[in-house]
């Protein structure tokens, strides 16, 4: 089986990995943070080294399963990693602090500009003459999947939640953002399929005469795009529902907890309608009073 190396790539991820252990290193660190991590590294590897990457100029399915492998897999892994938080706990970080929840890092993740962080980044790979340039130019190349990475990081990281963020967005909201990304997956999709082939003279040249002709090609490789990127996207989807049921898990403990306490002090009224003395509902219905 052919396999290729691709230095920078590796030099990256043995980087990264080597850091991120040695942050971990004497904490108590829950172990299946560190798991997802390098997990996630490691498919970088698999886009970069494996046969993938040795076909990834010669069919158009595989440069679109190495996109969404980029832009949703590897960065969902990472983002379960908390990266951030271990960060903040191992070194003074005292810039990111400081700027961390300032007006300029509340409004670059605002949910629409992040949206937009997620999607715009493939649209251009796909519908710009970007694609025909990344398949000549391998440092373009490398920057442009960098920028799936980073972008796919970027969203992750603000709607899970696991690390700290400039803002605190309702889980709903997140919802919708993974409802428009699976849209514009669809678009995209319908896009690559119906419409005209893309760098046509590179893959009729680089075509080895067997597998699928260029047509059939770029029809799987939009389903790769529309489809694998749904189905890649529902791991989040459902730690999305998780991490929402705890924290209204967390909530009622906490109003529990209130209630109990204003009871045994004497402070909570031994009159009126139970819903009277609910901290989550008192305000409200006050205001309609």
């Amino acid at each position: 089986m052919p396999l290729t190396f691709d230095v920078p790539a590796v030099l990256v991820v043995l980087v990264l990995g080597g850091l991120y252990l040695r942050a971990t290193r004497h904490r108590r660190w829950p172990p299946g943070r560190t798991t997802a991590f390098l997990t996630g590294l490691a498919t970088i590897l698999v886009v970069t080294c494996s046969p993938l990457a040795v076909y990834d100029r010669t069919f158009f399915w595989v440069r679109a399963v190495q996109t969404v492998t980029l832009l949703m897999i590897t960065p969902l892994l990472l983002a379960l990693g908390a990266p951030i938080r271990l960060l903040l706990d191992v070194t003074p970080a005292r810039w990111l602090r400081r700027h961390g929840r300032g007006p300029v890092a509340r409004a670059l993740t605002f949910p629409p500009v992040i949206t937009l962080a997620l999607v715009v980044p493939v649209l251009a790979l796909y519908l710009t003459p970007l694609f025909d340039l990344t398949l000549r130019e391998p440092v373009v190349d490398g920057l442009a999947r960098a920028a799936l990475v980073l972008s796919g990081f970027v969203y992750f990281w603000t709607r899970l939640g696991l690390d700290p963020t400039p803002r605190t967005d309702p889980h709903l909201v997140s919802v919708w953002i993974a409802f428009t990304e699976v849209v514009f997956d669809g678009a995209l999709g319908l896009v690559l399929w119906l419409g005209p082939l893309l760098a046509p003279a590179h893959y009729a040249a680089a075509h080895p005469g067997r597998g699928p002709d260029p047509r059939t090609d770029q029809i799987v490789g939009a389903g790769v795009l529309w489809i694998g990127g749904d189905v890649a996207g529902l791991p989040f989807v459902v730690a999305l529902f998780v991490r929402w049921a705890r924290d209204d898990e967390r909530r009622a403990k906490q109003i529990d907890v209130q209630l109990d306490e204003e009871a045994a002090s004497g402070a909570a009224s031994t009159s009126g309608l139970w819903w009277e003395n609910d901290p989550a509902l008192a305000e409200r219905f006050r205001g309609r009073g």
